[in-house]
């Protein structure tokens, strides 16, 4: 289908091209035949038709001779040849481009030479323009993507701060992101205006009217059938698609109102300055209508809830059709909120922790940090993208450049990758700077009875080249020296270089059932410029071995993020650790759920002789909650002697003897079975994981495309120009599709090397991170001036080698020329968009832009130029009346089919839809464009006349 309709559309312009060539050439001829048998036949050797004008020869009809004949009828052949010879014209210098010499007697095979070399110039030309506007829309987007940090408030009113752009939408599309897609045209208008002297011209003026309606017609024509089957795509924003398509039409009932009755064939300077304040006046009528101020606060609003669950204000149609989809809409009556940015945040957030689950069930086995690089590329693939993102994906697909999902996924991975360096704790960059500190490490000591002896360790942090000593005593606690261990006291000595040292202490071991006791060690005395750090006492408690133990949890309460994986529970045995123990253990649910949140489990802990700590391991299962608390509790029970433990044997002994018949000892070995402590259940609380939560917060606010299209560096420029990149036909779908590497193929080579000259040329503009992006506007608007400007002059060239007026060339070569891009774009977006906006909206907005701006600053200058000297600019209202005009009717009629097809409930939106439906509307758009080119050619030729 898309070789049918390509091959179409250049079958009948290829065939019209030639016609119209032919007829021309014919006409030369005709014309150099006849004025040569004039010549002869009047024999008037001062008569010369290269110096006469069309009011001479009127004059002399006008004065008979005294017949009345004669003279009468020399005039009436005068003024035909004259009318004839001034289709024979000859080609004037342009402002860049040298004129092909010699200009006179140029045979019927040099002009058609010339017209193919010219158009193959042409071509080249429009390639350029496109490869330089690529890095223009670039820039485009660096400038509107510039952010500014709000804080808001959340639900529960704390404070959350997060940046959002500085442009609005709407006022980007209608402003720099029009001015990017129309910066040929509306640069051509203003160079003919200088080129000419400041006179009138048709190529600029034409080529405007012209690409309005190829980009009306043909572009929404070709996007109409471009949807998938079964898929439709719907404006958004109608309100701003009323607006622009509104002051579209006006744009050009405005130009036919100046041209043919406020001043006919003059335009004044007011009319010219108007024209140019209508730009604004549009731009400011179209914000007003999206964010709904002044008279459209009044219209009837209602709300819906989006499909990430938003609550965001909608139109009527918008909400019944989401509500036909499955969405719930919410009727709020007459109040109205927009969508804070706040809300807005917590959409592209909610989209993304959506997209990352998705990507969690599909690939169960992959780990996190895969996860999220996969769904940051799919939240910058399937997220909303600007004119300027499409603009250049077409350009780049077209010159061999490939399509932008590599960089989407490198600059996923860079971005992951900066986000999780950002979040590890910064170590100290140089320690040796900060003053010496010396501490117990650990803190905390537990050891046996019956160990013997232990090793206390102290460290030495920062700068460590110099001799240090401490001093370190034993203090008593519960535990006695002398009796539950050996005092110790001593110093310690650091040379330079070492950063630790070590020394031992004696416990004491009995036989004597008694409770856990402790005791301190502490640092004291340092040497100079040394400092004591926490901890500088250490606490060492003694567990006594000759009971089997109490067993508790370590806490009450315990909390873990959900992103931990297994989480280990300890067990710890107190007050003695004599013999094996058999501890119980399980799960319970409370608000957290079993097999949702964590995984049951149920089990026993042996504790081997002299044993103090045990873990056993509960997984908690991700789901990666941007927000979660839920808990769950653990329980241990009743522990046991294991039934071949000696202990337990004496205990069993013991316990056949009558109460009366026991003696102290007995008493004693009965008090040390084991039991359980206070703590024999414990809470856990699963929380969702800080480092994802800051992972989602600073990905989605670096999820956008602006960095795509931009370049960092020269030498990325210079790379990106020299490598052929294969265009990959499923950009886009299914990001996280595991897509094998594909070799480019022969086109992308050919296309690669076509324009390698343009590619290396424009790799020298400034990058887009440069200022923002404004040194790369600024350089880039200017090379685009400059080819546009040769652009102008191979076109008047091109039109005169071969007879074709420059309201035609116009029309039908540097329109389609400038529209191309925009056309492949609009393709692009119609594909992969949800909504019709980039297709149909900016289209319309783009028309008046074009109007508006083009003109009226062409014109502003010109009438300026002309009062200041006196004098009047002239415009001769024929050709471009008439194609204004034809295109107005033309343009109501579009749009009818368009928003008929919106409200159709059988296709309920304005592309794709039923295959009938939409392959009729889009015949009747391809008509209208190539009535619209025929008559304006026909007419441009006299041969129909209005």
């Amino acid at each position: 289908m898309k070789l049918l309709i390509k091959s179409i559309i250049t079958g009948a312009l290829l065939v019209f091209f030639i016609y119209a060539t032919a007829q021309s050439l014919a006409k030369v001829q005709e014309a150099d035949e006849t004025r040569a048998s004039y010549r002869s036949s009047f024999n008037r050797s001062d008569f010369s038709l290269k110096d006469q004008s069309p009011f001479h020869s009127r004059r002399l009809r006008q004065a008979p001779d005294d017949d009345g004949q004669g003279e009468t009828e020399i005039s009436y052949k005068e003024e035909k040849l004259e009318e004839k010879g001034n289709e024979v014209r000859e080609c004037s210098q342009g402002l860049v481009l040298p004129l092909w010499l010699p200009q006179k007697n140029i045979s019927l095979g040099d002009r058609l030479i010339r017209g193919f070399v010219y158009f193959v110039i042409l071509v080249y030309l429009f390639v350029g323009v496109s490869i330089i506007a690529d890095r223009f829309m670039a820039a485009i987007e660096a400038i509107t993507s510039i952010e500014r940090t709000v804080v808001v408030r959340g639900p529960n009113n704390e404070k959350k701060t997060m940046s959002v752009r500085i442009w609005n939408e709407t006022v980007a599309n209608l402003t720099l992101m029009a001015l990017g897609s129309s910066a040929p045209e509306i640069l051509l208008s203003v160079i003919e205006i200088y080129a000419k002297d400041f006179e009138s011209g048709d190529l600029g003026p034409g080529t405007i009217v012209g690409s309005a309606a190829y980009n009306l017609f043909m572009i929404i024509a070709v996007c109409m059938i471009w949807i998938p089957a079964g898929e439709v795509r719907r404006i958004r924003h109608l309100r701003v698609f009323i607006v622009t398509a509104a002051f579209s039409i006006f744009a050009y009932v405005w130009l036919w109102v100046i041209l043919s009755v406020t001043s006919p064939g003059i335009i004044e300077v007011w009319e010219a300055l108007v024209t140019l304040l209508f730009f604004p006046i549009t731009v400011i009528w179209a914000y007003i209508a999206e964010r709904r101020m002044l008279v459209y606060k009044y219209m009837d609003k209602n709300f819906r809830v989006n499909k990430r669950g938003t609550v965001v204000a909608g139109e009527h149609d918008q909400v019944e059709m989401d509500a036909e989809k499955g969405r719930h809409p919410l009727s709020v009556g007459f109040q109205s909120t927009r969508n804070s940015d706040a809300e807005a945040f917590d959409e592209a957030r909610r989209e993304y922790i959506t997209v990352l689950s998705e990507l969690r069930q599909k690939y169960p086995e992959a780990e996190l940090e895969q996860l999220e690089m996969m769904a940051q590329e799919q939240v910058i693939s399937r997220g909303n993208k600007s004119r300027a993102f499409y603009r250049v994906q077409a350009t780049r697909k077209m010159v061999g450049s490939g399509n932008l999902m590599r960089k989407i996924q490198e600059r996923a991975h860079s971005d992951l990758t900066e986000v999780k360096a950002s979040l590890q704790p910064s170590e100290e960059d140089d320690e040796d700077e900060q003053p010496t500190r010396v501490y117990f490490e650990p803190g905390h000591y537990t050891v046996m009875e019956n160990c013997g002896e232990f090793e206390v360790r102290i460290v030495r942090r920062g700068d460590i080249h110099s001799y240090s000593t401490v001093e370190y005593e034993t203090q008593d606690g519960t535990a006695i020296a002398g009796t539950d261990f050996i005092g110790k006291k001593g110093t310690l000595c650091f040379p330079p270089g070492v950063d630790e040292q070590r020394f031992k202490i004696e416990v004491i071991d009995d036989d004597i059932f008694e409770e856990d006791e402790c005791f301190y060690i502490r640092l004291f005395n340092p040497s100079e410029n040394v400092i004591l750090s926490v901890p500088q006492i250490a606490t060492v408690m003694i567990l006594d071995d000759d009971h089997a133990g109490i067993f508790a949890f370590t806490d009450s309460f315990f909390e873990t993020s959900e992103s931990v994986g297994l989480y280990e529970v300890t067990v710890m045995r107190y007050s003695g650790a004599r013999g094996t123990v058999i501890v119980p253990y399980w799960t319970e649910d409370e608000t957290a759920v079993g097999g949702k949140d964590f995984e049951p489990v149920r089990g026993e802990l042996i504790f081997e002789n002299n044993e103090t700590e045990k873990n056993f391991e509960v997984l908690i299962l991700e789901e990666s909650s941007y927000e979660k608390d839920v808990s769950f509790k653990v329980h241990i029970g009743i522990p046991r002697l294991a039934p071949d433990d000696e202990l337990q044997a004496k205990i069993q002994e013991v316990e056949k003897k009558n109460t009366k018949d026991l003696t102290e000892l007995d008493r004693i070995l009965l008090l040390s079975k084991p039991r359980n402590g206070e703590l024999s259940t414990s809470h856990i609380r699963i929380r969702e994981s800080k480092e994802f939560r800051a992972t989602v917060d600073k990905l989605v606010a670096k999820a956008n495309t602006s960095a795509v299209l931009g370049t960092s560096s020269w030498k990325e420029q210079f790379k990106d120009a020299l490598t052929v990149i294969p265009a990959d036909e499923s950009e886009f779908d299914d990001a996280d599709e595991d897509v094998e590497e594909v070799v480019p193929s022969c086109l992308s080579y050919i296309s690669h090397f076509v324009c390698l000259f343009w590619k290396v040329l424009f790799a020298f503009v400034p990058p887009t991170n440069i200022s923002g992006g404004y040194v790369t506007f600024l350089v880039s608007i200017t090379v685009i001036g400059i080819i546009t400007a040769v652009i102008g002059d191979a076109a008047s060239y091109f039109g005169c080698a071969l007879n074709i007026k420059d309201s035609v060339t116009a029309i039908l070569f540097v329109a389609l020329g400038t529209s191309i891009p925009d056309t492949f774009a609009s393709m692009i977006a119609a594909k992969h968009d949800e909504g019709a906006d980039n297709c149909i909206g900016n289209v319309t907005g783009s028309n008046a832009v074009n109007v508006f701006l083009g003109i009226g600053l062409a014109w502003s200058i010109a009438s300026i130029y002309h009062m200041s000297h006196g004098g009047t600019f002239n415009v001769e209202p024929g050709t471009i009346g008439f194609a204004v005009g034809l295109f107005v009717a033309e343009a109501l009629v579009a749009i009818a089919v368009i928003m008929s097809r919106r409200w159709n409930k059988n296709i309920g939106a304005e592309l794709g839809g039923p295959r009938g439906s939409k392959y009729f509307c889009a015949s009747i758009l391809v008509f209208l464009w190539v009535f619209y080119v025929t008559i304006c050619t026909l007419e441009a030729y006299d041969i129909i006349r209005i």
